[in-house]
């Protein structure tokens, strides 16, 4: 699984978030995606990779800004996963 941060300016409120949001669950086929105007961020995990390029028009044709996309290995912690070591 991966977690994708996507910095995003010109959210200005939970609106804002709410459309980044649908905007991503439309386009991709993602597990969770939370986004904070106040933290200027959009967080998607996904199973499979996202290719930045279609991210970055998915984005603009929500009418928002990519600031950066950043890419890493997601594991879910909590209680029922595997203890490793």
């Amino acid at each position: 699984m991966f977690k994708i941060t996507v910095g995003i300016d010109g959210m200005a409120c939970g609106m804002c978030e709410a459309h980044i949001n649908e905007a991503v669950r439309n386009a991709f086929p993602v597990k969770k995606v939370t986004s904070s105007h106040t933290k200027k961020e959009t967080v998607i995990l996904a199973e499979k990779e996202i290719l930045e390029q279609e991210l970055r028009k998915v984005v603009a044709e929500a009418g928002y800004d990519v600031m950066s996309v950043n890419w890493e290995p997601y594991e879910k912690k909590g209680l029922f996963s595997r203890n490793k070591g």
